[in-house]
């Protein structure tokens, strides 16, 4: 009598912070969920989370290699190096990745891939409705960084992998990622004939939407994640000011937040204005937000995944 012993499918998330350790929740027990970390530090952390914790670092490709066929699904998650306009962490595990799938048996099921993006590699739209159809137009050094680990992924899935590209825009909760100390700081927001519209994605949602893309997401796919709010970033402001029992930001030209103390990535984000279409999102993925409105999400206390 023969007995077929069924391996859980593994999933490996590459970059397992705050969104990764959301997203682990969400997929324990269906996966056996694996983290690449190259912090000795957060390896106890990811193994009370009930994580396979792999040491590795993005930046050596000799520390890599035991990744190769290790996983059924590969969330990309890490961010880029903190320079250049190339991606060379995403080169390299690509690399590796690619390396497991020549002459990989035919009867396996490909790999997926879901690489986390960013919005800006649209750059500045003036407000336009963004679908993932319009050509991208990075303006800064960061967003052409993240323009080019998507080409990396999208070339491994001409060549048989399962690729999904999310690209995200602010994350955001009632909590450690809330605008709180912005708003305690007292810096400027752009006062309303120069401001711009951002996008946002509460963190418990992009963890979900992550979960719903490693089956659902069409390969070669781009994916807008964000939600249902169209909104200025001072509006936004002041709106979480209210929220959360805070003084609304000080209005301010730009000419004069540049002057403020305000950060350069801050400044760069203030000089791109669109509005994200997430039709797709909705439609292909399935995707029923907890928090579809930034005031839902602002006013969330300790909802945690599901």
């Amino acid at each position: 009598m023969l007995t077929t012993v069924l391996r859980k499918p593994r999933v490996l998330i590459v970059g397992c912070g705050d969104i990764g350790l959301r997203l682990a929740a969400l997929l324990r027990p269906r996966l056996r969920v694996l983290a690449l970390t190259s912090s000795p530090e957060r390896v106890a952390l990811l193994r009370q989370a009930g994580i396979v914790a792999l040491r590795g670092d993005l930046d050596r490709i000799d520390t890599l290699w035991r990744l190769r066929g290790l996983a059924d699904r590969v969330v990309m998650l890490a961010p880029p190096p903190a320079r250049g306009t190339t991606d060379t962490r995403a080169l390299h595990l690509a690399t590796v990745l690619r390396s497991a799938m020549i002459g990989a048996a035919p009867r396996r099921p490909g790999l997926r891939i879901l690489y986390a993006s960013t919005s800006g590699v649209y750059g500045d739209c003036r407000g336009e409705v963004v679908p993932e159809t319009r050509v991208p137009k990075p303006q800064t050094e960061r967003a052409r960084r993240r323009l080019h680990a998507e080409a990396q992924w999208r070339a491994l899935g001409r060549v048989g992998a399962r690729v999904g590209v999310l690209r995200v825009p602010g994350i955001y909760d009632a909590a450690a990622r809330s605008p709180r100390a912005r708003l305690r700081s007292g810096l400027p927001a752009l006062r309303r004939q120069d401001d711009v519209y951002t996008n946002h994605i509460h963190a418990d949602d992009l963890a979900r939407v992550l979960r719903l893309a490693l089956w659902r997401a069409a390969p070669q796919r781009v994916y807008n994640v964000c939600d249902d709010t169209r909104i200025l970033a001072g509006d936004y402001l002041d709106l979480a000011a209210a929220c959360l029992g805070e003084p609304p930001p000080p209005r301010r030209s730009r000419e004069q937040l540049a002057g403020s103390a305000l950060s350069p990535m801050a400044l760069s984000f203030l000089s791109e204005s669109r509005r994200l279409d997430n039709g797709r999102m909705h439609a292909e993925l399935g995707a029923r937000l907890l928090y579809a409105d930034v005031r839902s999400g602002l006013l969330a206390r300790g909802a945690g995944p599901d």
